[in-house]
């Protein structure tokens, strides 16, 4: 934006309120903070609690049918609190079905980010929106958003080039995408100087960085261990086959990044495997668990399963059940397949019922936490770092180990909160979803 559209955006939109509301992953979180930033920049402000706002941001997700549901559900919601706002749809949603968005009471614009403010400026100059095209995929836009007061989500990559079966994702994002090392350890550098004490890196293929730099995703976390400041990584998410195993040894001998692995599985059954296009096999991910064992062997481990694929009998899924009871990991993310418009999926014969989804489901949400309260199990007596978030009027502050245990911390003097400290891990809370946690030599 040059100087005079600068000073055209500040006179359209000085002294106007905003609310943003963002579904779906963290990587959406990150660039609803881009949005935010540059909405503020132009002169907007971002409405409190129980103010009326003059602009509604939605920035969806389309995952699912049910991530679809409820993009309709938040922007029905806001029309209703807000009704004389103007609604701007982007994300992913955005991207796959526009027309069906556009047609919802209330909403203005569905665009893609990339052509996001400069069509709310328009709005507020004129009432002329400039330009509505979603569907052109834009170059790697970069983003980096502060969640709570201590952590980051840093955008490392976009897009994806593997159109699994059941995704729609290469479709709403485009190809894969990256910004720069360079670019990104400024970002990092920036996260620090405003006290960001962890960085999350986030992407829709994370471990695919380097398409459009020519650069490695292992060079890059070797750069961002080197930025001063920032204490903790965590990478989102990687696929198995892009978890080489110079990046475990890097993680297991780095100064920041944190013994924690986020690896989609999506089925232990190899049909089942072979059916949604995945680029491994069960034997290799049992090796690539074993290996980040091998490295480190406190690392917590959580992997993301998808029940009721089409094609998946009783017979698959009982494979998948023991396949993953063996694995030795911390954690399932359970989903239900979902028919997505489009993908190679429909054209599979053998459609799951929506009560053996559920049913599947509720096997591994009851695997999983068992799995989970193993490896909490283990880990009691400890001492460990634990990165205190802060804590509401007094209660109980929380905060998350290295690897990733979350710990209920007595009530303890604010300078404390948003430090690491030493904790010596105790038993479950009262609500079972947290060790207790006394800190250790903290004066």
């Amino acid at each position: 934006m040059n100087y005079f559209s600068y000073l055209c955006s500040v006179n359209a939109l000085k002294g106007k309120k905003a609310v943003y509301l963002t579904l779906g992953c963290k990587l959406n979180f990150a660039e609803t903070s881009t949005i935010q930033q540059q909405m503020e920049a132009a002169g907007v402000e971002t409405a409190r609690n129980g103010e009326v706002a003059d602009i509604c941001i939605v920035n969806t997700c389309s995952v699912t049918e049910v991530a679809d549901s409820k993009s309709r559900q938040a922007i029905s919601k806001l029309h209703r609190k807000h009704p004389e706002a103007h609604i701007v749809v982007t994300g992913c949603y955005a991207q796959l079905h526009p027309e069906k968005l556009a047609a919802l009471e209330g909403v203005d614009i569905v665009v893609g980010k990339e052509g996001l403010l400069n069509n709310v400026i328009s709005l507020f100059r004129n009432n002329v929106i400039t330009e509505t095209e979603t569907r052109k995929v834009q170059p790697f836009v970069p983003a980096c958003a502060r969640g709570e007061r201590t952590r980051f989500f840093l955008k490392v990559q976009d897009g994806c080039d593997y159109f699994c079966t059941y995704c729609t994702i290469p479709f709403a994002r485009g190809r894969s995408r990256n910004g720069s090392i360079a670019s990104l350890v400024r970002q990092a550098e920036e996260a620090a100087e405003q006290g960001g004490k962890e960085i999350v890196l986030t992407g829709v293929n994370t471990g695919d960085f380097g398409k459009t730099t020519g650069e490695r995703f292992i060079d890059l976390l070797q750069a961002l261990d080197r930025v001063e400041g920032i204490q903790r990584y965590r990478i989102s998410s990687i696929e198995p086959n892009l978890l080489t195993e110079d990046i475990i040894r890097f993680c297991s001998q780095s100064r920041a990044f944190m013994p924690h692995f986020h690896i989609p599985l999506q089925s232990g059954s190899d049909e089942v495997l072979r059916l949604m296009r995945r680029r491994y096999d069960t034997k290799f991910f049992a090796e690539k668990i074993d290996e980040v064992r091998k490295y480190i062997p406190d690392a917590f481990i959580g992997v993301d399963v998808i029940v009721g694929m089409r094609g998946e009998t009783d017979e698959m899924f009982a494979q998948a059940y023991r396949f993953m009871q063996a694995l030795p990991v911390s954690q399932y993310h359970v989903f239900s397949y979902s028919e997505r418009p489009g993908t190679k999926a429909l054209q599979i014969p053998g459609k799951v019922s929506p009560k053996q989804k559920h049913e599947r489901s509720q096997h591994i949400l009851s695997l999983s936490e068992k799995k989970l309260h193993t490896y909490y199990n283990i880990h009691k007596g400890q001492t460990r770092p634990v990165l205190l978030e802060h804590n509401r009027k007094g209660g109980p502050v929380h905060g998350f180990t290295d690897n990733y245990i979350r710990v209920e911390v007595s009530p303890l003097r604010g300078d404390l909160e948003g430090s690491i400290v030493q904790v010596r891990l105790g038993e479950w809370n009262e609500k079972g979803d947290a060790l207790t946690g006394e800190t250790v030599n903290s004066k």
